[in-house]
């Protein structure tokens, strides 16, 4: 008995360990499901099956015209990628909301396929029309050569619509026609003729002037999108994927290096923080890359920057994520372009009940008032407080009271909180979640306002990382004014050299 007993105590723990470890043990080779424009099949391929041996990941590819994917798409609700050969495409699954995240690879133009050495001399639009040229076109409604050829024409398209010996779905058919010789002519994409041999292209000014953007978007249906992004992410690699659509024909775009877990540097003046922290840390989790954020007065973030001295350091700041539009010109070399995503305003805050009568920023030089600034050469908000102040003359009666002088606005808080403040000026988001022990008591409208633009770095390797931050921060729009800013995200970018600073705020 007590054999048998030690025997089914073995075979217990056994099975116990056995099934730790298969909890603990790799899962089986993850599967990505991608619809891809026929025209991208050869690249595509060759991409997957690099990507395959390197990763151990499994690549599922569907190929077809650009239009039958987008309807697959609506109805099969699976998938994890979508690449798609034009722009209006790719706008179309956008608003059928299949699309999460977007990544550019290539660009491509319309030209006309003919047989090696042109037998037929075609050299122009009008010939693709003549008897003794049979021409093949793509589908408008299947294929994106034919829905954009078609939009670039007008009715020359109908006209050729109508002489046309064939029509067919997707644009690497009808190249394969031109190459077995049961055609003579065909509209397809500049980077379809470098794919088959025996073909060479002819250029026409009212196609090859236009140029169409080739991307790949995150379905919203990924299984995973840390896996689906990371495989976008190589796509677009300039020495991954995008090598290889350059081989084959493709006019690659600028994409970020490839890196299997990229670092993402942020540098945000401390205002932001209760709006994106959280933001910042979905996103990470989403690309499946690692954000590292410094928090800070901007004063301190500037002159961090202006200490590595060049952008080459590999701790400067990705993104940039400014308090005001005022701490932009110190780095604006590295930093030539912003979008204006929030404002904030800029309040005095008082105790409930506002035991010292303070109503306006003259009354903070009262006798004997313990007033909080914060530091003007640490912080945005201390320097714009100090600049408000010296255009109303009231810079000395104020600062002869300001018994503290920290890098951000949260510090005064607390300290109004345990009393050391009698009154403060910081922004109304500082004191937003507690109101229950605070009054805002406004400032002139002029003066009160600070911007805060959000710049990706001109030259980090990470640069369409930083873009798809800010695309991930515009769409959550509600975390920001939850934090108490007002929205300004839906506007263009600015250049940094024409953003509009008061003289007061200018930097010396």
């Amino acid at each position: 008995m007590l054999r048998q007993f030690i025997a089914l105590v073995l075979i217990s723990a056994s099975a116990a360990l056995l099934a730790l470890a298969l909890r603990q043990a790799p899962s089986s080779k993850r599967t990505l499901m991608v619809y891809c424009a026929a025209g991208m099949k050869q690249p595509v391929e060759h991409i997957a099956h690099q990507y395959e041996k390197e990763t151990g990941a499994r690549i599922e590819l569907q190929f077809g015209g650009t239009g039958t994917l987008l309807s697959q798409l609506r109805i099969a609700k699976k998938g994890d990628l979508f690449i798609a050969a034009d722009e209006d495409s790719f706008e179309e699954a956008k608003k059928l909301g299949v699309i999460e995240e977007s990544l550019s690879l290539a660009e491509q133009h319309p030209v006309i396929a003919v047989a090696e050495g042109n037998p037929k001399s075609v050299l122009t639009l009008a010939d693709l029309s003549r008897p003794d040229v049979r021409l093949a076109l793509p589908n408008p409604e299947a294929a994106s050569i034919g829905k954009v050829a078609k939009k670039l024409l007008g009715n020359q398209w109908e006209n050729l619509a109508a002489t046309a010996a064939v029509m067919k779905p997707t644009v690497t058919e009808i190249a394969a026609d031109v190459k077995l010789g049961a055609s003579d002519a065909a509209l397809v994409w500049d980077s379809t003729v470098p794919q088959f041999e025996g073909l060479e292209m002819i250029n026409v000014p009212e196609l090859s002037s236009h140029s169409e953007r080739v991307s790949v978007g995150v379905l919203k249906t990924a299984t995973s999108s840390v896996e689906a992004l990371k495989f976008a992410r190589y796509l677009a690699a300039p020495d991954k994927g995008g090598s290889i659509f350059q081989e084959q024909g493709f006019q690659i775009v600028a994409g970020d290096r490839w890196l299997e877990k990229p670092e993402l540097i942020l540098y945000s003046g401390g205002v932001n923080r209760p709006a994106i922290e959280g933001l910042v840390q979905e996103f990470a989790s989403r690309e499946g890359i690692s954000v590292t954020t410094v928090f800070n007065g901007c004063g301190i973030l500037c002159a961090a920057m202006k200490t590595m001295k060049d952008s080459s350091s590999p701790k400067f700041p990705d993104v940039y994520y400014a308090c005001d539009v005022c701490f932009v010109p110190p780095v604006a070399e590295h930093f030539p372009e912003a979008v204006l995503l929030t404002e904030a305003e800029i309040v005095i805050a008082v105790p409930k009940g506002n035991p010292r009568g303070i109503h306006t920023l003259a009354d903070l030089a009262q006798s004997g008032l313990r007033v909080g600034l914060c530091n003007a050469e640490q912080s945005t908000l201390g320097f714009m407080t100090a600049g408000i102040l010296r255009s109303m003359n009231l810079f000395d009666g104020v600062n002869k009271n300001a018994s503290s002088q920290v890098p951000t606005g949260d510090f005064l808080v607390n300290q109004l909180r345990t009393g050391s403040l009698d009154a403060a000026v910081v922004y109304r988001t500082n004191i937003q979640k507690q109101l229950e022990h605070f009054e805002a008591i406004a400032l002139p409208a002029d003066k009160a306002q600070a911007v805060q633009p959000f710049a990706v770095r001109k030259d980090s390797p990470n640069r369409e990382l930083g873009k798809r931050l800010l695309a991930y921060l515009r769409a959550h729009k509600e975390s920001f004014e939850k934090a108490g800013f007002v929205w300004r995200g839906d506007s263009a970018p600015v250049k940094s050299t024409e953003l509009e600073i008061p003289d007061y705020l200018k930097q010396k």
